[in-house]
């Protein structure tokens, strides 16, 4: 069977990126197969091609856009049924290039050799309680670039900023516009959250993950550079000002030897005569 994508879909996007086959667009968006270019399938959510659709067989054992679907809208179409030998088949012509074994992942290959069933996995749900903890495990996305990390200042300069990964990223409910943060090690594409106010699913697509991926590291170049930049200008700073009193030392030594030579030196010793006619020496 091909997937569909139900009317229930509240246009997430976190289904399109984990597709191996590009098989899921945008609704209004067109389809592209072999160059040519098809009208959209649906207009207003995201769709799935029947033509690219291997159902995962050969990348993954199940449905890679049912398992990070917040609201299960990704069900197996009982129109279009296929056997695993022609989604394999399909698999092979969309991507030439791939060597597809004899121990190919597949949703088919139960226990036992037994077909799995259709229906698509239901993520297990998630405590409102508990927002940054992913309602499914979605494909290994790549890692934000990391920002390096604020350059160490001087003691009178206290201000500093949590790493990329530790920094706390806003969410917004758009069911009860409630809000509510999780740590962007957290914020990852396919990622569910759940709303501490009403219990609202939210799923980061990639769009979402790219602004904040990008908005963060931007911010966190910048901070560093600025203070590098601090830094460096005070060190150039302290180094005139330590040139600056070494000549003053300098000139200060000179001063003083001039001081000491321009004082009165001792009397010399001169003779007297005592009272009883012997010199003295004083």
């Amino acid at each position: 069977m091909a997937t569909i994508i139900t009317e229930d879909c509240i246009n997430c996007g976190a289904c399109e990126p984990e597709c191996p086959n590009t098989a899921i667009y945008q609704g209004g968006v067109e389809w592209e197969l072999n160059g040519a270019t098809h009208p959209a399938i649906d207009e207003d959510i995201f769709y799935i091609v029947p033509d690219k659709c291997t159902e995962c067989v050969g990348f993954f054992d199940q449905e890679a856009c049912a398992a990070v679907c917040p609201v299960d809208c990704c069900i197996p179409n009982p129109d279009i049924v296929e056997t695993e030998e022609v989604l394999l088949a399909r698999a092979k012509e969309l991507h030439p290039e791939e060597t597809f074994g004899e121990d190919f992942p597949s949703r088919f290959k139960g226990e036992g050799g037994e077909a799995a069933p259709a229906e698509a996995p239901v993520a297990e749900a998630t405590p409102a309680a508990q927002p940054a903890a992913p309602a499914a495990a979605p494909a290994p996305q790549p890692a934000p670039t990391a920002a390096p990390a604020p350059a160490p200042v001087a003691d009178s300069v206290a201000l500093s900023i949590p790493s990329v990964d530790e920094w706390e990223v806003p969410i917004n409910c758009h069911r009860c516009d409630g809000e509510f943060s999780a740590p962007f090690r957290h914020f990852r594409i396919g990622i569910v959250f759940y709303c501490t106010h009403c219990g609202g699913s939210l799923v980061v697509n990639s769009s979402m993950f790219k602004d904040v991926a990008t908005a963060l590291d931007s911010f966190h170049a910048q901070w560093v550079g600025d203070f590098e930049a601090f830094q460096a200008k005070r060190q150039r700073e302290l180094d005139e000002f330590e040139e600056r009193k070494r000549v003053d030392l300098e000139n200060f030594s000179a001063t003083l030897k001039q001081v000491v030579s321009k004082a009165k030196p001792a009397g010399r010793t001169h003779r007297r005569l005592s009272l009883f006619g012997f010199q003295r020496v004083g």
